[in-house]
Formats: structure tokens, sequence, C-alpha cells
């Protein structure tokens, strides 16, 4: 059986004027179907054997200096919303030769299960199949970001709400944060909709959507946590698809209360179609805040942020158009307005007087991946500052979500995507089953690089 395996590579920058100098140091193949390491007796009866333990690879991850580990976050599981998961964390090693930056394959030694203030597993399922009602959250829950508190405590970002938690290291959940009002998906008469997106919701978030990324500051004292998209009314047209301006949202950690929003621009719609000439796939008016947003941030320090902006394209479950656009850049938030009681309805530009985080670009993940003829994920997702190398730079990992390598029918039956390399065709066939000769199943994608940072 000829797997595609989840890639794990490693490459050296430096920021700065030759931030886009760098070297693939090497290339480690993990299996798609890498497993966690849960041993539950009782599975939900929506679950394949499988595809229960898969390990997800990489909605986000963070760095524990205490322990020299990793956090690796799973996003709501196979089934994209429609089939039980019970939503976890995984604890890593990455074993790394510190005097080159070379990696070796990760090793899971922990998965954590997430449970509510009931004790009850949080679950993946959409708010809507899991509780009969759209518009209560209940254990519903989308992880896509994470940060990490003292003793061993973590801040998890979620999508359905869009909501932000604190647990235990066991999972245990200690408390929510206060969501901001305006990013909570509003029907016209008010009521909350968790699921569904235009036109039945008009305010708030997007639909699938929410935060995506979040980081602590360098003191610990406030949290960020990143839209992936605009707002669904914010925009010209009150179409958020249009517009390409994304929350920034921070939250104080000693009250849990939201303290300021900020303003992010997206590359706009004439810069990306310009990066390829060559490709017919331009984006249309209404991709820009849709098919282009952020995945992920980590703090450089109080004041200064990595961002990943990419669009979503590349090799994923679904056939998708040419990639253009997978870069990280560099934010600061001094100077910029906070704009947590300022509407941006109606219009792409900001409002008069309106000063957005500045922005220089860091890195082109895209072209370093095409510049050694390896296939463009669609989904990079985690980005996390490691340990320092012995040459003083430090280690920075980049992973991808490959949607464990499965799709859905609309019965809820599922199927393991395969894709053929050569031709991008994608195949569906029975879970972990041969995938046709000359294709195989979609990776997660590892990246680690050395970066010459002052922290």
């Amino acid at each position: 059986m000829n797997r595609l395996s989840a890639f794990i590579f490693v490459a050296l920058f430096s920021t700065g004027a030759n931030a886009a100098q760098w070297s693939l140091a090497n290339v480690i193949k993990s299996p798609a179907t890498k497993s966690d390491r849960l041993k539950i007796d009782k599975k939900p009866s929506s679950q394949s054997d499988a595809n229960y333990n898969r390990f997800g690879f990489y909605s986000d991850l963070v760095y524990d200096k205490v322990g020299n580990t990793w956090f690796a976050l799973s996003d709501r599981g196979p089934g994209g919303g429609v089939l039980e998961y019970a939503t976890r964390v995984q604890r890593i090693t990455v074993p790394t030769n510190m005097s080159n930056g070379v990696i070796r394959e990760p090793v899971v030694f922990r998965t954590i299960l997430l449970k509510d203030a009931n004790g009850v597993l949080l679950n993946g399922l959409n708010p809507g199949a899991l509780n009969g009602n759209k518009s209560v959250l209940g254990a519903s829950f989308d992880p896509e970001g994470i940060a990490l508190g003292n003793n061993g405590k973590m801040f998890i970002a979620d999508e359905y709400g869009p909501s932000v938690y604190e647990f235990n290291a066991d999972g245990s959940f200690i408390r929510s944060f206060t969501t901001p009002d305006n990013l909570k998906p509003l029907e016209v008469n008010g009521s909350v909709n968790y699921v569904d997106g235009r036109p039945l919701v008009v305010n708030g978030r997007q639909d699938n959507r929410g935060f995506e990324g979040l980081t602590t500051n360098m003191s610990g004292t406030k949290l960020y946590a990143v839209m992936q998209d605009p707002l669904v009314n914010e925009g010209s047209s009150n179409d958020g698809r249009r517009s390409r301006n994304v929350r920034v949202v921070e939250f104080d950690i000693a009250t849990g209360q939201s303290t300021a929003q900020y303003a992010y621009q997206l590359e706009s719609r004439t810069t990306l179609n310009a990066i390829d000439p060559a490709t017919t796939d331009d984006f249309s008016a209404t991709q820009i805040g849709r098919s282009v947003g952020l995945s992920a941030i980590h703090a450089l320090s109080d004041t200064e942020f990595l961002v990943l902006e990419r669009d979503n394209r590349g090799l994923g479950v679904e056939v998708t158009a040419t990639p253009i656009h997978k870069r990280i850049y560099r934010i600061n938030l001094q100077g910029a307005t906070d704009i947590k009681n300022i509407s941006m309805v109606g219009s792409d530009s900001l409002p008069a007087g309106v000063v957005p985080v500045q922005k220089t670009a860091e890195f082109d993940l895209l072209a370093a991946l095409k510049a050694q003829g390896i296939a463009v994920p669609e989904k990079m997702e985690g980005l996390a500052i490691g340990p320092r190398l012995a040459d003083g730079r430090y280690q920075v990992l980049v992973g991808t979500d490959n949607d464990y390598s499965v799709t859905q029918s609309g019965s809820g039956e599922q199927f393991d995507v395969c894709v053929n390399p050569v031709t991008d065709a994608r195949t569906q066939v029975p879970l972990d089953a041969a995938c046709p000769a000359g294709s195989s199943l979609i990776p997660g994608y590892l990246m680690s690089f050395a970066v010459d940072f002052r922290l």
C-alpha cells in the first residue's frame, strides 16, 4: 500500500534584509495514518477504527521550554463537524540535532482529551448536531489555536464560538474568556447561530472563520487571538468576503475580558493576482475575505508578533486552484488603533483615522517549497518558536492540517482521500483501503526553520 506520508522539513533563514535566505537540511516522512496515544475501549458509534486515533497533525503548535516538548493541536476531527470526535491535544517530542537543526520523526508520548466544566468531553460535532439547537454552543468545540500558561495550563481558541478557554494540564476545564459581542454570529433577529453562514448569519464571524490562532505576549499578561477572516458583514455590500480587514483580538489573562481589537490587512486582490501571472486562477472580488486568511500568531515581544497568512489552495481533500500565497509576516501593534468599538461595515477601506497594525514580509513559505519541487499543501496552520540552537538561532516549526485525509458523503459516510501527485487527481476510497497505484494519502507537513531572532 503506497500511502503518502507527512513531510517534515528543516530549513535555515535569517530575518532582516536576508530573510529569504534558507537551506533545506532534511526531509522526514511520517505516515499519514500516524496514531496518537489514546486507549479508549468504547468509541462513538460514528467513528471508524481507521481514523479515530489518527494524530490529526498540526492545526497549531506551541513549545514547552520546561520539558523541551511540543503541544500539537488537532482540530474538530475527521468529518468537518458532522461526526462525533473527542477533541484533543497531542504532547510530542521533536528530536533535533542542535548543531545543525536536523530533526527526526516526532514522537507522540501523551494525548490529552479536553473537557467542559462538567467533565464532559468536548466534541467536534457542530452545535446543531450535538445539541439539536444551533444557538447553544454547549460542548461543541473546534480547537484551532493554542498557547501555554503557568504550570502546564493551556489556552485554546475555538472557531465555533469564537471562544477562548483555559484548561489544566490534564485537559480539565478552568474557565472561558468573554467573547466580544461584535464577533458572535447573529441572525437578523439577534439570535445566535453557531452553525450557518450567509445569508442567515448577518453579524459577527463568518461560518468556519472564527479564532484561528492564539498566543500569549512575552510578559504572559495578554492573549492575542486572530480571526481567520473579516466579519461576515464588514466590507463593501456588507459582505466580509470582499474585505481584507481582519481583527486581532486582545484578552487580559487576569480578568478574562477582551480589552482591544486591532485591524490586520490581508494582501490586496491586485497584489495576490499579480504573484503568478501564468495562472488563470485569479481571486474574484468575493474571495479575498474568504479564500485568504490568517492561520497562526506567535509573539516576539509584548507588541511584535509573527503571523501566517495563506490562501486555501493547494494539496488538500478537495480539488483546489493553484496555490499562490503562503507567507509569514511580522506585525507590530504599536500605534495601531483599537477598533473594538469601530465598525467596518459597508466599505473595504478602513474608517478615517484608523491605523492598522504595522506589517512587513518575513518569509515566503510557498516559494521555499516550490524551489525544492515539493507539492504545496493547502492548510499551513501551525506556527511556533522553539528552542535555541547551538549557533544562537531559534528553531521555528510550521505545521499543516491535512483534515485527517478524510472526506465524507452527505450521509456522513467517510472515505480516505488519495492524491496522484502527477495528475493531482483525487480519489475517494473506503477507509484504510489501498490507494490506487501511483497515488497516496494526503500528507501533513511539519517544517522546521532556524531563525536569527533577538528575543
